[in-house]
This record gives structure tokens, C-alpha cells and sequence, in this order.
């Protein structure tokens, strides 16, 4: 009887475990901007670089078990090269991306995303986000895969965004506006790994 009781109360336990990772709980929830990052990685012929660039703000809601709402904002001005170690051509690097060959930092300081729709996923947790993304002044929709996860009373959003900088007007280095480059040729597509940690209002 004993033995019975105690599986019993295992079972339940499980159960409520498995409920309680079914989906995140309901609410509007506001970035904790110490505790989330994006991470950027932009690739060339000879090579790559990657880094990370701050978030400003953030914010998302869930209702009905459901993302329904979110948006994201990001410091330019916060931008780090996390692989030249050299410091004379880290520094470099991070004016460039700053000037207006690239993200045009002093007159566009930030960066953002908004949700326009979530379609729920095969499993618990994960959505295609589709939304605004505005780069340089300039707004495109975009659609990626994320994952929602809660664990300690905070709620993660976790995925990868590929974005297409000629789209964005960011010309240097882009065999979308110039020929010949060779070996100096800078992919169009960047990747932003984002990992956005939230908690309730």
C-alpha cells in the first residue's frame, strides 16, 4: 500500500511538472535588459566576425497560453566585437559598423522588432514570429522561429533572425550593388541570435 501511495504521488508530481512546461503562464512581460542578449554574426569571403549589441527594451504578452504581442529594442550605440582581440583593429571594426557605410549609428541610434503574428508551433513553446524590423530607419517584415521557455519566474524568448542588410540600404562591401569585389565581398545576410529574458509586470 505503501509502495502504491508512493507511486502514486510520483505520478502526480509528474504530472504537474508536465503541466506546468505545457505553455507560459498568461501576462504582459517586460525585458530584464541586464539578463537578455543578441547575438550578431556577419560573414565575408575570408572570414567572419561576431559580437553583441545591448537590449534597450523589450516587452511581450501571453494570453489564452498564446504569444499574442512582443517588441524589442536595441542600443547601436552598445555594439562589441567579441573576436579581434586586437584591440587598434577591434576598434576599427566598430567605427566602420557605426559609420554610414554600415548602421549609420549617429543618426539611427537604435534598432527594433515588433510582432505582427505568432502561429503557434507543433510543440509547447515554440511559435514562427513574424513582425516589423526596422534597421536604419528602414521598417521590413520578417519571420523566424522562437522558442518560449519559463523557468525561476522568468520567461525566455530564444531565436535565430536572419536579416538581408541590401535590403536595409547597407551598401559597403555588397555584391547587391557592387561587382568585382573578390575576396573583399561582405555577405549580405546577417545572423541575430536573440535571447530576450523577461519577467511580469
Amino acid at each position: 500500500m505503501k509502495t502504491r501511495m508512493q507511486f502514486v504521488t510520483l505520478l502526480s508530481a509528474m504530472l504537474i511538472s508536465a503541466l506546468s512546461f505545457a505553455g507560459t503562464k498568461d501576462g504582459n512581460f517586460n525585458a530584464d535588459t541586464k539578463s537578455s542578449s543578441v547575438k550578431w554574426l556577419g560573414k565575408k569571403v575570408t572570414g567572419e566576425h561576431y559580437g553583441t549589441v545591448k537590449v534597450k527594451a523589450g516587452s511581450f504578452t501571453v494570453a489564452g497560453g498564446q504569444l499574442t504581442a512582443g517588441s524589442f529594442e536595441v542600443d547601436m550605440n552598445s555594439i562589441v566585437c567579441d573576436d579581434l582581440k586586437d584591440a587598434e583593429y577591434n576598434g576599427k571594426l566598430i567605427g566602420h559598423l557605426k559609420s554610414d557605410d554600415f548602421f549609420s549609428v549617429a543618426k539611427f541610434a537604435t534598432a527594433s522588432f515588433k510582432v505582427t503574428k505568432a502561429t503557434k508551433g507543433a510543440k509547447d513553446g515554440e511559435y514562427t514570429v513574424t513582425g516589423d524590423l526596422t534597421i536604419k530607419g528602414k521598417t521590413l517584415p520578417v519571420s523566424f522561429p522562437v522558442t518560449i521557455t519559463e523557468a525561476g519566474g522568468k520567461v525566455t524568448v530564444a531565436g535565430d533572425l536572419t536579416f538581408d542588410r541590401a535590403k536595409y540600404d547597407i551598401r559597403y562591401g555588397s555584391g547587391s550593388f557592387f561587382e568585382g569585389l573578390g575576396d573583399k565581398m561582405i555577405y549580405d545576410e546577417v545572423k541575430l541570435s536573440l535571447n530576450i529574458v523577461s519577467s511580469a509586470k
